[in-house]
């Protein structure tokens, strides 16, 4: 009877793994622990339910890749009151060893440049930040257009986006000349 349990834990826990369908919006970030992520050139730490990017020029990247076509949503804060900078990385199959981030795309969090996306002509926006709260931006990826909702508001929408079929999400520090941030409330829904 002992063996029969044990070879039934398995068979168990089996069923009860979900692999999330196209379409279903999944949490990256517990609010707890890094499960899920590489640590990368920098230090990140879990303080008060978000992801604090504490020190050094790397990249705190999702251990699995994503499909191209998605939804990524975040809320982030800067931590400084000036020269703030960091960013978000999608559609990129590997970080460099001879450099401490992808070289494309970001969307990026640093000080005058939130929400613009560098080598994506038209990606740029102004005004929707707020300067000292948690700002929430949605981006969506769906071939070659994408596009950016800042706090609710659309930001720019854009085609010419290129890019592998799947790639790592990244959570950019660049501590030492930008300062620290904090992020939260990560999801994606990965579309078909």
């Amino acid at each position: 009877m002992a063996i029969l349990f044990v070879l039934s834990i398995p068979a168990f826990a089996a069923d009860k793994v979900k692999v999330p369908a196209a379409g279903q919006r999944v949490a990256l970030f517990d609010g707890k622990t890094l499960d899920g992520w590489d640590i990368l050139k920098c230090e990140a730490v879990v303080e008060d339910g978000c992801i604090r990017l504490k020190a050094g020029n790397g990249v705190v990247q999702t251990k699995k890749k994503y499909n191209s076509d998605f939804v990524i949503e975040f809320e982030w804060k800067a931590l400084r009151e000036d020269r703030w900078d960091s960013g978000v990385f999608f559609r990129y199959e590997s970080a460099p060893e001879s450099r401490p981030w992808p070289s494309r795309y970001e969307v990026n969090v640093r000080k005058g440049d939130e929400g613009n996306v560098a080598g994506l002509n038209g990606a740029k926006c102004q005004g929707l930040f707020k300067k000292g709260e948690w700002n929430t931006f949605k981006l969506t990826a769906r071939g070659t257009t994408a596009e950016l909702e800042i706090n609710g508001k659309p930001a720019w929408k854009v085609d010419g986006l290129a890019g592998p079929k799947e790639g790592f999400i990244g959570l950019q520090a660049e501590v030492p000349s930008g300062g620290q941030c904090l992020f939260r409330n990560i999801y994606i829904t990965e579309l078909k």
